[in-house]
């Protein structure tokens, strides 16, 4: 399931964006350019929908604005400009795919689905691979080598959330806000409580050292140099 935050100031046209993409997942939305710019600084999205013709910043400069900060979450562009400056521009300042209103919503899923895939390195059956460590996303289930791993609830949401950053850091905060949410009750420790457990899951394959701890700054997942063939 993806975390998809959509920025669309037209509340109605908000909702009917969201019905169409709730079947993907998790979809956060907002309607004023700042507090996008805040959600988007907080690295947990896996796609962002963003209209240009915002209140209080562009989608332009909030475009900008990620991408100075090494923030490189898929942007689909969705806007009412349709000249091919526009486009032209909409790349140049970071945007991965582009789509004109009005729109079909079969084209909206499609689009999202697609960018969602190539940016996730999912594959057709939708399923995440790193070297021979294989993520069943449909069904989820876990598997290396052929042989299928015992994972819980978030143990796997752990693990996928941390294969689809290969190579990136991820803070404790990052992956909370991520997995539990913001709102959850329960507390910050929780992280380091089932990333234990999902290390003694990984253990007996040998594969616990691909998840690294940076103290003080987060978690790395990395397959190490002379493991790392497809």
């Amino acid at each position: 399931m993806l975390k998809l935050l959509l920025v669309e100031d037209d509340e109605i046209l908000s909702d009917s964006i969201l019905e169409i993409l709730s079947e993907l997942g998790e979809i956060v939305q907002v309607y004023d350019g700042e507090e996008a710019l805040y959600e988007g600084e907080r690295g947990i999205y896996d796609l962002i929908v963003l209209d240009l013709m915002l209140p209080s910043m562009s989608g332009e400069q909030i475009l900008t604005a990620l991408r100075k900060k090494n923030i490189y979450t898929p942007v689909l562009i969705l806007t009412a400009k349709d000249d091919l400056e526009d486009k032209v521009n909409g790349f140049k300042n970071g945007g991965d795919d582009y789509l004109t209103k009005p729109f079909h919503r079969e084209e909206l899923l499609l689009r999202v689905q697609a960018l969602a895939r190539r940016a996730l390195g999912m594959n057709g059956k939708n399923e995440l691979i790193v070297n021979t460590l294989r993520l069943d996303l449909d069904n989820r289930q876990a598997s290396f080598n052929g042989n299928e791993l015992t994972l819980q609830g978030k143990e796997f949401d752990l693990l996928h959330y941390l294969m689809q950053n290969k190579g990136r850091i991820i803070t404790k905060d990052q992956l909370f806000d991520r997995i539990w949410g913001f709102q959850s009750d329960t507390t910050l420790t929780v992280v380091e409580v089932y990333m234990s457990n999902l290390r003694k899951n990984l253990k007996p394959w040998g594969i616990d050292h691909w998840i690294r701890t940076l103290r003080n700054v987060g978690y790395l997942f990395e397959v190490p140099e002379g493991q790392d063939h497809e």
